[in-house]
């Protein structure tokens, strides 16, 4: 899953806005830990439902939605990795960023901070329903087009609790407010009578078929059938296993494969988001891939990660800068931003690419789905991506439990909405067929690569 604190700059991934574009930034404290003058006092972000007060040596975070408002209990000054560096928009407003290259949030100055979030007031069970459903009504994506009315839902879910309501009447009424929503960006988490409670909604009709099929209602045989059908029959033994067993590639004649599991994680060793361990495979595949007819690029079964590592993978496959999608805050009065894939400086495959999606692929699989998209030279081939494109918003509750949802809408090159949509093939191919669940994903690829070679004649 995409969170916003994950987020952080690579040369491959460019921003750029030209309203953004005028004045450098500055660090919001400055070596000798003082935060800058000109942002002491309350602000209120656009979107995100954020309030943040800065005094002379930090800031308070406060989360905010409807008449609620309270301290984040998370114990980082910064939890998301949004209050690096800062700039001034006039007016009262200011750009707030972990770095100038990721994702960069509004906020608009107080004259004060708002009394609720210094309230004493007892968070009591139907405190917290309100607030949750205030949250989703404020910053969910696409609401009305999805048919969800939160003002209804608020409304049935304090009927289920009382400012009494013990844990379990509590996790019912938040359960039936999110009931329904399908959206792998949604959780919610609490100890429920000194049991952990987890609701993660949102799997994909294959996954969905998966579990059913499975004695033990898990994945893994079905994971371990997808592993060696894609060395065994599509890379015919040929292939490699590499970057901490999240990647596949190999050349089967004159046609190069690639297969990404996450976006992220490639070694035990190393932070997550670390594209070193990636970058050796990389080159190394692009050397083996040079000369071929064509490149199978295959995220049927990618779970998603760091949009960073989405734009350095997508950076091998592209000759020029291409616009590959925009995004923006729910709720947020400001320009969507742009982000680009650049041509990388290493070893590159710019010939015909053949991206492999399915409804398994999710989050910064779909992201890379966009930024792959944008190139020329790439068809993707296969099902509709999930439709969770937005980064995820966490917003832990003052009792303890945590909530997260998404908040922002992803716009394509031509300013369609992809949140809750997906993206779509050029060219329709069941990958996961629900009459051979085990063995469909290499036969599908197998045809693939059947095909084009049959076109390249």
């Amino acid at each position: 899953m995409k969170r916003l604190s994950l987020l952080a700059a690579v040369a491959s991934l460019a921003i750029a806005a030209p309203a953004f574009a005028e004045s450098p930034f500055w660090p919001v404290q400055a070596k000798g830990g003082m935060v800058a003058a000109e942002l002491r006092g309350a602000w209120k972000s656009r979107g995100y439902g954020w309030i943040v007060q800065f005094g002379p040596d930090g800031a308070q975070l406060f989360q905010a939605a409807g008449e609620g408002c309270y301290p984040d209990p998370r114990r980082e000054p910064d939890p998301d990795g949004v209050m690096t560096l800062w700039r001034s928009e006039g007016q009262g407003t200011i750009t707030l960023t972990g770095d100038p290259s990721g994702t960069r949030y509004l906020f608009d100055r107080l004259p004060n901070l708002p009394t609720p979030c210094i309230a004493a007031a007892a968070w009591t069970p139907d405190r917290i329903v309100a607030f949750a459903a205030d949250t989703f009504a404020e910053v969910y994506p696409r609401s009305t087009e999805r048919g969800l009315d939160w003002k209804v839902r608020k409304a049935e879910a304090l009927a289920k609790v009382s400012p009494t309501a013990t844990d379990v009447q509590l996790w019912t009424a938040l359960s039936g407010l999110l009931a329904g929503l399908d959206d792998p960006h949604v959780e919610l988490h609490g100890m429920v009578d000194g049991a952990r409670r987890d609701l993660e909604p949102g799997d994909p009709p294959t996954l969905i078929r998966v579990h059913a099929a499975d004695p033990a209602g898990d994945e893994k045989a079905w994971l371990q059938a997808y592993r060696e059908g894609v060395l065994t029959q599509v890379l015919q033994g040929r292939g490699r296993q590499a970057a901490n067993n999240r990647v596949f590639w190999g050349r089967v004649d004159d046609i190069g494969y690639l297969n990404l599991v996450t976006m992220g994680a490639f070694a035990r060793n190393a932070a997550p988001d670390d594209p070193r361990p990636l970058d050796a495979v990389l080159d190394e595949a692009m050397a083996a891939f040079a000369g071929a007819k064509a490149v199978i690029v295959d995220v049927s079964n990618n779970r998603g990660g760091y949009d960073t590592i989405s734009a350095r993978i997508a950076a091998r496959f592209a000759d020029q800068p291409q616009l590959a999608y925009s995004k923006v805050a729910v709720g947020a009065k400001a320009p969507p931003q742009p982000l680009r894939v650049e041509p990388a400086g290493g070893p590159r495959f710019t010939g015909p690419v053949y991206l492999v999606t399915s409804d398994v692929t999710v989050s910064a699989g779909e992201t890379f789905a966009l930024m792959m998209k944008a190139l020329p030279n790439v068809k993707q081939v296969g099902m509709t991506t999930r439709g969770a494109f937005s980064d995820q918003l966490p917003k832990p509750l003052p009792n303890g439990w945590a909530l997260a949802l998404p908040a922002e809408l992803y716009k394509g090159p031509k300013g369609e909405d992809m949140e809750g949509r997906g993206l779509a093939p050029d060219m329709p191919l069941d990958v996961f067929p629900a009459n051979d669940l085990n063995g469909g994903h290499a036969k599908a690829i197998q045809a693939l690569m059947a095909k084009i070679r049959a076109e390249a004649r």
